[in-house]
């Protein structure tokens, strides 16, 4: 178990840390991390990121690396399978593309099935324009009794370097409108990528909306899962974001009309999708993935998170 000490201080006003059980404070000493890295054609991005986290690992808790390769044509699964003799990387694979609602969902349910409720999943892209030290700023929020942490581009101290005038027109457009729309208390950046959840709250939302937990298709998928939290009383928090856009290498898989689209999808997806409370009751064991290439690993790594 790791000696770190972490340290933070609250927000503003808020007196509420630890006031409820769902919202009791949390010992980073008794968690384990679990990164997940949805991943297309990241070969040129996928070892210098992974040895970023490594870095970190003696300021970290016990942590492990979860790539899922999605049905990448380079060698990022190549690259993911050699980096396993360095650092504490699973490797998981789809058979072909499925897009970044698919991959991130199977992610984010593998690491649920596979992890303590009080363990924190941290999902971040694969393609190096988010910094790993972030984390070091979110975690201590756990300790608090914060659910859910966004590394923000809306934050004093926060930065986009590289990024396109249109990209950002985009982003701050739809956080405008999801904010106006949907607000979360505690969030100003509703579309970014980066953030760590505390793994209860994931399990939760995979019991209570089932096939339903994401049905946006494109990068509009994060909003929605943000959302889609928002009836199971999460708490959530922020910390300044610095995008490093320039360190990037290949193109942008985004296709912004279809995202543009799908944003309006979410916010009616959200309004018309109810969370069945009553499997929640049921406590059952969260399934691994069915769209995954199956391995020993995920059968040995299922485990009953109740």
């Amino acid at each position: 178990m790791s000696n770190n000490s972490y340290a933070v201080a609250m927000p503003e006003g808020d007196k509420r840390a630890g006031s409820a059980p769902r919202h009791m404070r949390l010992r980073l000493t008794r968690a384990s991390v679990t990164f997940i890295l949805p991943a297309f054609n990241e070969a040129l991005n996928l070892e210098p990121l992974v040895e970023k986290i490594g870095a970190l690992s003696s300021k970290l808790p016990p942590y492990r690396i979860l790539v899922v390769d999605d049905g990448s044509r380079d060698a990022t699964a190549e690259i993911a399978a050699a980096l396993q003799a360095r650092f504490p990387v699973r490797l998981l694979r789809h058979g072909r593309n499925m897009g970044l609602h698919r991959t991130i969902w199977d992610g984010l349910q593998w690491a649920a099935a596979s992890s303590g409720p009080d363990d924190i999943l941290v999902t971040l892209d694969a393609d190096n324009t988010h910094e790993p030290h972030h984390v070091l700023d979110m975690l201590p929020w756990f300790e608090h009794g914060y659910d859910v942490v966004i590394a923000s581009r809306f934050r004093p101290g926060a930065g986009e370097i590289g990024l396109t005038a249109s990209r950002r027109l985009l982003s701050r457009t739809a956080n405008f409108m999801l904010k106006i729309l949907t607000p979360v208390p505690g969030v100003r950046d509703y579309t970014c990528g980066f953030r760590a959840y505390r793994a209860r709250v994931v399990q939760e939302a995979l019991r209570v909306y089932g096939d339903r937990f994401i049905q946006a298709t494109t990068f509009a998928a994060m909003a929605e899962i943000l959302l889609k939290l928002r009836p199971l009383d999460v708490r959530a928090a922020e910390v300044p974001l610095v995008l490093r856009y320039d360190q990037k290498g290949g193109l942008s898989k985004m296709r912004v009309g279809r995202t543009i689209l799908d944003y309006g999808r979410v916010l009616w997806y959200v309004w018309t999708t109810r969370p069945d409370f009553s499997r929640e009751r049921t406590n059952a064991p969260i399934p691994l993935p069915s769209t995954l290439l199956c391995d020993e690993t995920l059968v040995r790594d299922q485990v009953d998170p109740a």
